[in-house]
């Protein structure tokens, strides 16, 4: 397993996270249990924010909260100076209880609800990323009701392939999200919205889709908003100030994987965006991304204990561990692939092949298959890698398994930041009708 950030194997060949031994965290929280290397999230953070400073524009870099959303996490892209995009209720919910400026918070969503809407205009949130016509009247009539303008990004489909899985690529033209690009839907929102008087134009907003490892994609979006942004001011006199360019900047999870650094993504589109804007003689706008995974992703490392054992001779050996598709949905939807290392016996030499599989009443709750490691023993401990992102954002109670806790661990000490589920998380919010409850047994 590759180590990120501050893992280390220590002196007594346990893997060690954040100058904590995760053999101590198993004892002391339980696992399943997601550990976030604390340090290796505030170092991410400040690569993209150095990155644009060294480019000398205007810049906004808002984490993309869906990766991981928690109130500690906000308070830590409050402290490093990011902004925060939201997608839900819930997430808003989240981040203002946090205490995160709600000025510097971007609502997305294809599909935001009035309720949402009314939640974020009161709050008085700094942006929403509008998805289509039908949100620009509801928004328009709800921020009037409210006598408040909203300032808005559209978000428009660009038509670039991203070269990722067909599940998380966002930026072709069919797509649930955006406004299309290429047959005039775009321009034609830009003019409804220049009509709606409480909507207050910033610019746009495109998003290629995710794990992305080149930077031809977004070299290829900012020309076709570059273009597009001229054709705005040259036929309806408007300039945007602002182009949001989204995400998506890939991690490693796998050997096979070859993510850039963060300031590669960062000076590509800027490169881009300054030699495009330009050629147009265009005012150069404010830019905004919105990285997410490649902020937590590899920060993150999920621990399990193996349980039980099954060889099947000539054939294939299952290990079980305590957790699975629950906690991490992510192979069965994806496909998605990881490492994995025994935290308790790191330096031991790999003896056997052996699939990790989940506990869920499922054929396909398979974490890894496919895995060298020494010879297994019920009750070692399983550290899979990057599992920062989209896991415990993704994690349900299906079988009615409670949700792990999640700590976050630097300079050798772990604090708790989401309790492990209890049994009334689970079962609290079941209701029984009085017609279903039993009846005193007649003496």
């Amino acid at each position: 397993m590759y180590l990120h950030g501050t893992s280390i194997i220590n002196a007594e060949g346990r893997l060690e996270i954040g100058g904590c031994d995760t053999s101590d965290l198993a004892s002391r929280f339980g696992t399943p249990l997601y550990i976030y290397d604390e340090q290796l999230i505030r170092t991410r953070c400040r690569e993209y924010r150095d990155a644009f400073q060294a480019t000398g524009l205007n810049f906004q870099v808002a984490y993309a909260s869906k990766a991981f959303c928690t109130m500690a996490m906000c308070r830590i892209v409050e402290e490093e100076g990011l902004s925060l995009d939201v997608v839900s209720d819930g997430e808003l919910y989240t981040a203002l209880q946090a205490g995160f400026p709600a000025g510097k918070i971007h609502f997305h969503g294809n599909n935001k609800t009035p309720d949402e809407i009314v939640m974020a205009l009161e709050a008085n949130i700094g942006c929403f990323v509008v998805d289509n016509f039908l949100e620009l009247q509801v928004l328009n009539e709800l921020a009037r009701a409210r006598k408040v303008k909203a300032n808005v990004l559209l978000r428009i489909s660009p038509g670039v392939d991203a070269h990722t899985h067909e599940f998380i690529s966002t930026g072709q033209i069919d797509s649930k999200f955006g406004f299309d690009l290429g047959n005039g839907t775009a321009f034609r929102a830009v003019q409804e919205t220049l009509k709606l008087e409480q909507l207050r134009l910033l610019g746009i907003h495109s998003h290629i889709g995710s794990q992305i490892f080149e930077t031809e994609g977004f070299r290829l979006a900012a020309d076709k908003v570059t273009r597009f942004a001229a054709e705005v001011r040259d036929q309806l006199s408007y300039t945007f100030t602002v182009l949001n360019l989204g995400g998506g900047f890939g991690i490693r999870y796998t050997e096979g994987d070859t993510p850039l650094p963060s300031a590669d993504y960062v000076g590509a589109i800027a490169d881009a965006v300054k030699t495009n804007f330009a050629a147009y003689n265009y005012p150069l706008p404010e830019i905004w991304i919105e990285p997410g995974r490649s902020i937590v992703g590899e920060a993150g490392t999920t621990l399990y204990t193996i349980g039980s054992v099954k060889d099947i001779p000539g054939v294939r050996k299952y290990i079980a561990v305590d957790g699975g598709m629950t906690d991490n949905p992510r192979p069965a939807l994806y496909d998605a692939k990881y490492e994995a290392m025994l935290a308790n016996r790191a330096l031991e030499v790999e003896e056997e092949v052996v699939s990790v599989a989940g506990k869920c009443c499922e054929t396909g709750d398979m974490l890894i298959w496919d895995l060298a490691l020494p010879a297994v023993r019920t009750g070692d401990l399983l550290a899979v890698s990057s599992t920062g992102a989209y896991n415990y954002a993704m994690a349900s109670h299906y079988n009615r398994i409670r949700k792990p806790a999640v700590v976050f661990v630097k300079d050798g000490k772990a604090d708790l930041v989401v309790r492990r589920d209890t049994y009334d998380d689970v079962a609290g919010n079941d209701l029984i009708p009085e017609r279903l409850m039993k009846q005193p047994v007649a003496k």
